[in-house]
C-alpha cells in the first residue's frame, strides 16, 4: 500500500479568476481548473446559480494544490442585509453641532448696529 503524496508532490492547479462570475459558472470554472469552491455567507450556496461573485481568495492566477479550496463570496443583493454591490455615494458631513459656539448664540448680547 502507497503511502499518500507528500504535499510538494501534489500538482499544482492555478485559481481561475471567478469575480464577476455567476455561482453556476464559478462551479464550473473551479472544476475545470481542479479547485474546489468554499463559500462561508452561503452554506447552501451548491444551490445558488444567479448571485455574482464579488470576492475570492485565494487570488486568480496563484498555484494551489490541485483539489484546494478557494473561498467565494457573493453579492448580498437588495433585501438581504448589506443589500447590492452598486456605487455608493459618500455621505456628506452634517451642520457642526453645539459647542461653546452655539451657547453663545443662543444667549442674549449688546445690540449690533450696522456702520453707514
Amino acid at each position: 500500500m502507497r503511502n499518500p503524496p507528500e504535499p510538494h508532490e501534489l500538482p499544482e492547479a492555478r485559481v481561475p479568476r471567478l469575480i464577476g462570475l455567476m455561482a453556476v459558472d464559478a462551479r464550473e470554472a473551479a472544476a475545470r481548473h481542479g479547485v474546489r469552491l468554499a463559500a462561508p455567507d452561503r452554506p447552501g450556496f451548491h444551490d445558488v446559480v444567479v448571485e455574482h461573485v464579488v470576492r475570492q481568495y485565494p487570488p486568480p492566477g496563484a498555484e494551489v494544490p490541485r483539489g484546494a479550496a478557494v473561498t467565494v463570496w457573493f453579492d448580498l443583493g437588495p433585501g438581504e442585509g448589506e443589500g447590492g454591490a452598486g456605487v455608493r455615494e459618500p455621505r456628506r458631513p452634517g451642520p457642526p453641532g453645539g459647542g461653546e459656539l452655539r451657547g453663545e448664540l443662543d444667549e442674549p448680547g449688546p445690540e449690533v448696529t450696522a456702520a453707514p
